[in-house]
């Protein structure tokens, strides 16, 4: 038996891994969202379009996802402490390049870049805990890696809106060159290593299935408001993209060492998870996208007021997704937490989706805590599913299994739904009366639309507004089919809180599905 002075050792360092596996996750994670308080001010400075702003910041998201399970695969075999100072090493890098360049083309290829180094750290910080903590204190360690992984984003707000009160938007990527050094120290100082010496060869074919199937289709979404739902470089890029990912299934399944098993979705707790996870990132990603345009150029908002609007979002997802969740999750199952904190998401959409050129700060504030609240009720038990669902061996493709959904939902939603709004601001902005030239640049840029003075620019809010309500209320729906699925799955599946036998424990991933 472990002395007390043994197990008070033990304890903090445990404390102190999973202080900097949070610091970790939290800089990777606020880069998703902290340069969209920075969009009017890109757009200005760089005279990017609405099509190149929504690339600036689906680059990131887009590369992050399509590499995450690569990313976990990498760590598994060559070690996960390696994975993280490597793509730490590049994420503060690419964010070094990208404070250089002024170009709307170059930044989108450092986003890019930096979504590399993303996709090597995210899925270490989540095995590196399932490989630290005893199985009795790794849902609660895991509630803390949930609550920190969605409130980053709001917190990277608001830390690049206090920046941009003194400084450009070169001043975010400083900032991730700051916190990705102080990641990097922390874990030489306290991150042990870890890896599965067994771990098989790197599926590389299938890591290419997935950056040219995700990478054709959300080019095809962000690019239709331009060229027309309906044409046919639309509708063939979404065939393309989906057959390409058709592809990859295939491919996995025919593999003895498969990338991802398609066959864990075989697993009910393990699919509602993963579906649960990616489409309230999609209205998550996609809602902050539009919100801190709307903030700034509708409502003409600081960068700082803007971000410091959605703190109350924070505030509620903090503590339910770090105390409310695992209790409730006790209690009343996985499936009744799920489907509660879905419908919660839904219902602050829904609100949020009433906002016109002229609301007040209460309807928005009525709007976000319902939505806070939600995500953190419904990200710790779907989290823990996905988890749960693997043996320990596995644990690096489960975490880039998690992290995936999170970073492919993020980066379907800022494109699906900033199409949306970008479609309806087009087709609804009425600039009759200005030259042809003048009112293209306008139905392209909301920022050139905001130049133009009385009566344009009143126009140009409105449609806006307009474009992002209805991008909204299609978030709502599809988040309520989503609490519909999860319902349906879970209905005869075990609760994610509950641990794994050792049967379970010690099969594979295909014995466990």
């Amino acid at each position: 038996m472990s002395s007390p002075q043994e197990v008070a050792v033990t304890r903090t360092r445990q404390r102190a891994v999973l202080g900097v596996i949070c610091l970790s996750l939290a800089t990777v994670v606020a880069a998703v969202a902290s340069l969209n308080v920075a969009v009017p001010s890109i757009a200005r400075d760089t005279h990017a379009s609405l099509t190149q702003l929504s690339w600036i910041i689906d680059a990131y998201a887009l590369v992050f996802a399509a590499l995450l399970l690569l990313g976990g695969a990498i760590g598994d075999r060559f070690g996960r402490r390696r994975a993280l100072l490597a793509g730490l090493t590049v994420f503060g890098g690419a964010s070094a390049a990208a404070m250089a360049t002024d170009s709307a083309g170059m930044l989108i290829a450092m986003r890019g870049l930096l979504g590399v180094g993303a996709a090597l750290v995210m899925p270490a910080t989540l095995s590196t805990i399932t490989s630290t903590f005893p199985r009795e204190e790794r849902s609660r360690a895991v509630g803390t890696w949930a609550g920190v992984a969605g409130a980053s984003a709001i917190l990277g707000l608001l830390a690049s809106g206090l920046l941009l009160e003194a400084w450009s938007w070169r001043s975010v990527f400083a900032l991730n060159i700051a916190l990705a050094a102080a990641a990097i120290i922390g874990t030489l100082l306290v991150i042990p290593e870890s890896a599965d010496p067994r771990a098989p060869k790197l599926d590389l074919v299938g890591a290419l299935f997935t950056v040219a199937g995700l990478g054709i289709l959300v080019y095809s979404i962000i690019e239709a408001p331009v060229v027309g739902w309906a044409h046919w470089h639309t509708i063939g890029g979404l065939g393309a993209g989906i057959a390409i990912l058709v592809g990859f299934v295939y491919w996995e399944l025919s593999r003895p060492n498969p990338l991802l098993d398609p066959r864990l979705f075989r697993n009910r707790v393990f699919a509602a998870g993963t579906l649960s996870l990616t489409l309230q990132f999609f209205a998550f990603f996609g809602f902050v996208f539009l919100v801190l345009q709307y903030l700034q150029l509708v409502l003409g908002n600081s960068p700082l007021v803007a971000a410091l609007s959605l703190i109350p979002m924070a505030l509620g997802m903090m503590p339910s997704a770090r105390v409310i969740a695992p209790r409730l999750a006790a209690r009343a199952g996985t499936r009744a937490t799920c489907v509660a904190g879905l419908l919660l998401i839904s219902t602050g959409l829904a609100v949020l989706a009433q906002l016109d050129s002229s609301s007040s700060y209460w309807l928005l504030l009525c709007g976000l805590l319902p939505l806070g609240a939600g995500m953190g009720l419904a990200m710790t038990p779907a989290t823990t599913a996905i988890t749960d669902a693997l043996p320990p061996s596995q644990q690096g493709i489960g975490s880039a299994v998690n992290d995936l959904t999170r970073e492919l939902g993020g980066a379907l939603g800022i494109a699906v739904l900033g199409s949306i709004m970008q479609s309806a601001y087009r087709d609804q902005l009425d600039l009759s009366g200005l030259p042809g030239p003048v009112a293209a640049q306008a139905r392209d840029s909301v920022a050139v639309a905001l130049r133009l003075g009385s009566p344009a620019a009143d126009r140009a809010r409105e449609a806006f507004a307009d474009g992002m309500s209805t991008a909204l209320i299609c978030a709502a729906v599809v988040v309520v089919c989503a609490a519909a699925a999860v319902a349906a799955l879970l209905r005869h599946g075990r609760p994610a809180a509950v641990a794994l036998t050792r049967q379970e424990a010690t099969a594979t991933p295909i014995e466990s599905a």
